[in-house]
């Protein structure tokens, strides 16, 4: 039997479903020949898969996380949410909130997620890298645009920026990773960073 190609999309569709890593989900893809359903059943028996069975859970728990600095130049507080007080006040739950927090500190996202771009902003994205791309044909310009637009919410929205520890897992990333090893449904609720002589 031929062994079957594994390609970015099958990997990616495996990793959207269940949350699990790029390379945990290449390695069940291959060792199921590409069936995304058998796949999903590996990564479960693993345990890697549980993320996204608790996606849908309620968060009415959890803390602010906090952290100052440059000697108080920069100020970050930042609510992390989770199903249980419980796991609110274990250590890895804390270290969650002030890892986001330090990486909210450093990297200065604009925006939670994607969904809360305004409509206008990315319109005017979209025109300038239009704009940068006149000149190509007309069907490869939306996929540049669209390939431009990922790196636009990579800069400034949090859940999609690569993390200041590792910049190859994002945020949003790290996150689901505190899912699957707390057993709760986890969400970042809201951010807010001060910078000294910065105003609104």
């Amino acid at each position: 039997m031929a062994t079957m190609e594994i390609n970015a999309t099958m990997v990616k569709k495996l990793r959207d479903l269940t949350g699990a890593g790029m390379m945990e989900c290449k390695a069940a893809l291959t060792e199921a020949s590409g069936d995304i359903d058998a796949a999903t059943t590996i990564l479960r028996k693993r345990g890697l898969a549980q993320a996204t069975k608790k996606a849908g859970r309620s968060t009415n728990e959890g803390l602010i996380g906090n952290y100052i600095h440059m000697g108080g130049k920069i100020g970050v507080l930042v609510e992390v949410n989770c199903e249980s007080d419980f796991v609110a006040r274990t250590e890895d739950f804390q270290a969650l909130a002030r890892e986001i927090a330090m990486h909210v500190a450093a990297a200065s996202p604009q925006y939670l997620k994607r969904e809360d771009v305004p409509a206008d902003v990315l319109e005017g994205e979209r025109a300038i890298y239009r704009d940068q791309v006149k000149d190509k044909p007309a069907q490869v310009v939306e996929k540049i645009v669209e390939g431009k637009l990922n790196s636009f919410y990579e800069q400034v929205c949090l859940l999609d920026q690569p993390s200041i520890r590792d910049p190859k897992v994002t945020i949003g990333q790290t996150v689901q990773q505190a899912i699957a090893k707390m057993g709760e449904n986890i969400s970042v609720a809201r951010f807010v960073r001060f910078k000294l002589g910065e105003t609104a």
